[in-house]
């Protein structure tokens, strides 16, 4: 099977930093590849996934200002990758709204995953494609939809990438955008109460300055809080490998957290509040708890080291959130989908029997 994988142009794949989507997207590209699939990923030409990139734009272009000329590239890399995609791949995979609507036009079937909280704005605009197969990351988002063709896939990451170790050093952590509704000023409320020191890590994006500037830098002091600011592949597994647990005090319905996985891989337990997904990623007593107060979480904080085995955090994230597990899900979905739309004929493809192409 040729699956194509249509990402956004503005976050190579896979991210050097930021960008959930591009992880998973470059995640979910290799497992295909090593299940005997050949992955077509349309992403920027600064993308490194190892496998073929067609690109349109050459470059990231990261933050966003909210430009109108953003949504225009968009747009375009979209429809030109669609096209493309559809003219040489079994399946076409896309990942935003824009990818939608050139579904009206192809043959080759679509498939949709659902990366955002539930908008019903989008909802009703998902409703005039009921011939795409849409996929949410979480049962909790899979509740709120109601397209008719529709199924729950959870992520996976590749836990090879992510370092292990028993022994913990005396710190907690968080993860993740700095944004209110990610709650890192309540992270810092729990490390103070529990007496914990607390690292953060985290993009600051334009929109959440301000947030950042009262409620979070005030409590810097590179000793007790302290920042280490956006976070690679690399420190993002120093930060983790050795932290008793990750915060995750959110106060919003989080779609899935990725985050939160890739502390497990690490075997660092999760403290959460609940909303959205956390539920079906934390397992109580395994891999971390789902506290439903600050107060919980500040206990829970204090016992952790003595209650979860971090090889026990490992082992529950391999069994339920590897990339082998998530890649096959998806191609059971492309088998269904394909056997259903019937074979689809190319006009050419290159020697070794796929599509050729050059990356711009």
């Amino acid at each position: 099977m040729i699956i194509g994988l249509v990402a956004s142009p503005f976050v190579e794949v896979p991210p050097k930093k930021y960008g959930g989507t591009e992880l998973f997207i470059a995640n979910l590209a290799v497992g295909l590849t090593n299940l005997g699939h050949q992955v077509v990923v349309y992403a920027n030409g600064e993308s490194k996934v190892p496998v073929e990139v067609r690109s349109l734009y050459s470059q990231s272009l990261w933050p966003l200002t909210g430009d109108f000329s953003e949504t225009l590239r968009d747009i375009n890399h979209t429809a030109w990758a669609t096209r493309d995609a559809a003219e040489v791949c079994d399946i076409v995979h896309v990942n935003n709204i824009h990818g939608l609507p050139p579904s009206r036009f192809c043959r080759t079937p679509f498939v949709y995953t659902i990366h955002h909280d539930h908008n019903q704005a989008l909802s009703d605009f998902y409703s005039y494609y009921p011939e795409v197969n849409f996929v949410t990351i979480s049962k909790f988002q899979q509740r709120l939809e109601e397209m008719p063709s529709l199924r729950t896939i959870h992520h996976g990451i590749d836990l090879s990438l992510y370092q292990f170790q028993e022994k913990k050093q005396q710190y907690l952590s968080f993860l993740g955008r700095i944004a209110p509704f990610k709650g890192t000023h309540l992270a810092i409320q729990v490390a103070r109460r529990c007496g914990i020191p607390l690292k953060i890590a985290g993009e600051v994006q334009p929109l959440f300055q301000d947030y950042f500037d009262a409620e979070v830098k005030p409590h810097i002091d590179g000793k007790f809080i302290e920042f280490i600011g956006e976070a690679d592949l690399q420190a993002k597994n120093e930060l983790l490998v050795n932290s008793l647990a990750l915060l995750f005090p959110i106060e919003w319905d989080e779609p899935f957290g990725l985050v939160m996985i890739e502390a497990m891989a690490c075997g660092t337990p999760v403290l959460a509040l609940p909303g959205g997904s956390v539920s079906e990623v934390v397992c109580d007593g395994i891999s971390g708890y789902v506290c439903q107060s600050l107060d919980e979480m500040v206990a829970r904080a204090r016992d952790v080291q003595a209650l979860i085995r971090p090889r026990a955090v490992r082992e529950y994230a391999k069994r339920h959130f590897a990339t082998e597990r998530m890649a096959a899900e998806y191609l059971q979905l492309y088998d269904q989908v394909c056997e259903t739309a019937g074979p689809t004929v190319f006009e050419s493809t290159g020697d070794s029997g796929g599509p050729t192409a050059t990356a711009a």
